[in-house]
């Protein structure tokens, strides 16, 4: 119809006017038209300049290998592309790994966020380890012993998970497990003082305000740092684990009882901190970065 001529005018009508006219946007018609080109193969576009070292077909076997060999579930391109990068070697642009796994749908789903969230101008992770520690507390249903407690402790540093408890009871004193778990391994006590410098970011659980809990992280050594009321994101690093340790190990899982939680948790938190890639540490798992900060500081 664009193409016709007027009978008054002699002039063809033109694609923005029958457009407009029809209430139909030019950028569905420009979109069709090209998707009706893309069957003719000299009009495909073809990306121009040299050719990379890997073709997309190989590219999107060794994506699929990766998933398939992880330990972990719903992961996004940034951790594909960090373990392709260093365990095998195969370097391509991020951006690259993007497409070709959207273009086969094969990304990771997200939930979008609800309402507008709340900024948070302040940073929680520190410079170097052992300067603060978060704990959280999260509860998982069993068949047999009905809602089991979880409670962590995640270095702010490496995001490594320093500690965990799981029982039925979740009162002051279990709180204290995964704290003191952390203390025996990185302090190699649990006496007075042990961890004196050590900050611990914690929110207002009953647990964490109780005087039991408070004086005896005192006896240690270790700073209470409370959480702002009504602002996870200060509490973000424990939260933020505690999340990943429900997606990667208990969502789509039915536990008979606590003990099958337990070794189920013992099980994620030996592959969390040994071959979970964050991008904040370089790609480096939590251990690895460990390791390599004990290096660079005793060098």
């Amino acid at each position: 119809m664009s193409c016709e001529l007027s009978p008054s005018t002699g002039k063809v009508y033109g694609l923005e006017r029958v457009c407009r006219v029809w209430s139909f946007p030019r950028s569905s018609f420009y979109s069709m038209r090209h998707a009706g080109n893309q069957t003719d193969p000299s009009r495909i576009v073809v990306k121009r300049g040299p050719k990379t070292e890997i073709s997309d077909e190989r590219l999107l076997e060794a994506i699929k290998a990766d998933l398939e060999a992880s330990p972990f579930t719903g992961e996004g391109h940034r951790k594909v592309f960090a373990r392709l990068r260093i365990l095998e070697n195969i370097r391509v642009g991020k951006d690259r790994i993007l497409r070709i796994m959207r273009e086969n749908n094969i990304l990771s789903p997200r939930r979008v966020r609800q309402g507008a969230g709340k900024t948070h101008d302040g940073t929680i992770t520190t410079d170097e380890p052992n300067i603060m520690w978060g704990t959280d507390g999260t509860r998982v249903f069993t068949v047999e012993e009905g809602w089991v407690w979880i409670f962590t402790a995640v270095e702010h540093w490496n995001a490594e998970c320093v500690g965990y408890h799981i029982c039925k009871i979740g009162n002051r004193y279990a709180a204290l497990e995964p704290i003191a778990m952390g203390l025996k391994h990185f302090y190699g006590s649990v006496g007075k003082d042990a961890a004196r410098g050590l900050s611990l970011r914690m929110d207002h659980g009953s647990q964490y305000l109780s005087d039991h809990f408070l004086n005896q992280i005192r006896f240690w050594g270790i700073h209470p740092s409370f959480a702002f009321v009504e602002e996870p994101q200060t509490n973000g690093v424990a939260e933020r684990f505690n999340r990943t340790l429900k997606e990667q190990a208990i969502y789509g899982r039915i536990f008979k009882n606590t003990e099958d939680l337990r070794r189920a948790v013992e099980s994620f938190v030996d592959d969390y901190n040994n071959h979970w890639r964050p991008e904040k540490l370089g790609y480096q798992t939590p251990v690895e970065a460990r390791e390599n900060y004990s290096l660079e500081t005793a060098a």
